[in-house]
């Protein structure tokens, strides 16, 4: 008996990490576009949990004096919106760069500017780190992926860990750090070690203890190189496959080994519609699917490329952009990025089923945090106005509580929900309008 009861606290301890890491992750433009309009940050769909705001670019004459400017509400409201979405249990984190501004640091002087620049940025707009999206910044001369001799690479790398230890000493816990290079600068070190090819690869080798997610960029690449040797084309379920598994495995480059990263620090990054990138980079999303689920052992082989081993606690997913997303002319409804997302990974945690994300007048989200004690918050979404209600129900289908009853007007909502007069256990709270309704499991832990 022990041994059983042993194992089932391991198997739920597993699936709690796995819930836990799980993270789509979209970059928010800070401007406004014609094709993608701008979107207020607290409007972002919820399934979004890893948000990153774009860009802290150079001031003019220099490539390492960061600054940040919000460009359609002041500082103070961008700063309001940043706090209500990490309430809400969001990484909100300050991308450096993008594909215009080059980010080059030639020496001590300018490094230690970068560092005291975007040290100001972070603590002024509460961000929880940054994100490196260096295109265009990197190159390689020599030395190799262990030890790099380029003093732009070097003091890239050293000027991240002061920013970490600056967090640190501030607030008391670690930057959350993540990368979004092109495939050239990582996977394409298998076909060449120089110039921009690899270039990243130093830099990712002396960090890779840091990285919370590594999102390699996987559009705008033409065709690159397996680890199996042979060549995949971008916008097929091979190419996610073969380049996501080169990251975690690990490869062989003309500088030195890269030994790869662990699957929970990878997430795959795609365009959110064709629009949203180049000619040939866009994967349906049945396919996003198909490949991600062999990926993770769960689903067959979609293609030709024939995985080494299966990554279970893969991390997620990635896109350019929130914006885009959001846009009906992106796709045949709004969001489409993020409820393959849901499809794929949802499943996997508590409470979650696919028939939770059908298109619909209504969302239901998964409460936050969960498991909870005594409080949670309740997220919905309403498209056309309707009578509401949110019921509690135990384990057992008796109706503990009626949350709340009333109507709502189009719009995104939150509840938090007390639960102090309530015994521990598992509890399920749905939203039901008309002959609509949706089930999420929360649980309370005293």
């Amino acid at each position: 008996m022990k041994k059983i009861f042993l194992l089932l606290i391991f198997i739920v301890l597993t699936n709690s990490i796995l819930a836990q890491t799980r993270s789509l992750v979209g970059y928010w433009q800070n401007w406004q576009d014609s094709q993608s309009p701008y979107i207020h940050l607290t409007q972002v769909d919820t399934t979004y949990n890893v948000i990153e705001v774009s860009f802290a670019v150079p001031q003019g004459g220099t490539t390492y004096n960061m600054s940040f400017t919000p460009d359609a509400v002041s500082q103070a409201t961008l700063i309001a919106q940043i706090d209500s979405m990490k309430a809400r249990g969001k990484k909100v984190v300050i991308s450096i760069g993008g594909a215009t501004a080059k980010v080059i640091l030639h020496n001590a002087t300018e490094m230690n500017t970068f560092v005291s620049s975007m040290t100001g940025i972070i603590n002024t707009y509460h961000f929880d780190g940054i994100d490196i999206d260096l295109e265009n910044s990197t190159s390689l001369t020599g030395g190799t992926i262990a030890n790099p001799v380029d003093a732009p690479i070097i003091n890239l790398i050293e000027g991240v860990k002061q920013l970490m230890t600056n967090f640190r000493n501030t607030h008391h816990k670690k930057m959350y750090l993540t990368m979004a290079p092109e495939t050239a600068y990582v996977q394409g070190g298998m076909s060449g070690f120089g110039n921009i090819w690899g270039a990243y690869l130093p830099v990712v080798y002396a960090l890779k203890d840091s990285i919370d997610i590594l999102q390699v960029q996987l559009y705008n690449s033409g065709s690159m190189f397996g680890i199996d040797g042979r060549i995949y084309n971008q916008g097929t379920a091979d190419f996610i496959i073969a380049m996501t598994e080169a990251v975690i495995h690990g490869f062989n480059t003309a500088g030195g080994q890269f030994p790869g990263l662990r699957a929970d620090q990878v997430a795959v990054g795609l365009p959110a519609c064709s629009s949203a990138a180049g000619a040939g980079s866009f994967i349906h999303p049945d396919t996003v699917q198909a490949a991600i689920k062999y990926l993770m052992g769960t689903g067959p082989k979609p293609g030709t490329y024939t995985r080494v081993s299966t990554y279970p606690t893969l991390r997620g997913m990635m896109t350019w952009s929130i914006n885009w997303d959001n846009m009906t002319t992106c796709h045949t409804t709004r969001y489409e990025f993020a409820k393959n997302y849901a499809r794929i990974f949802a499943p996997n945690s508590i409470g979650v089923t696919e028939s939770n994300f059908a298109v619909s007048d209504f969302k239901l989200n998964q409460n936050y945090p969960n498991p909870f004690n005594p409080s949670t918050l309740i997220t919905f979404e309403v498209k056309k106005s309707s009578f509401i209600t949110i019921k509690l129900f135990d384990n057992l289908g008796k109706l503990v509580n009626t949350i709340i009853s009333r109507n709502y007007s189009p719009g995104s909502y939150e509840i938090n929900f007390n639960a102090g007069n309530l015994a521990g256990g598992t509890y399920y709270y749905r939203l039901t309008s008309g002959d609509y309704s949706e089930t999420r499991k929360m649980i309370l832990v005293k």
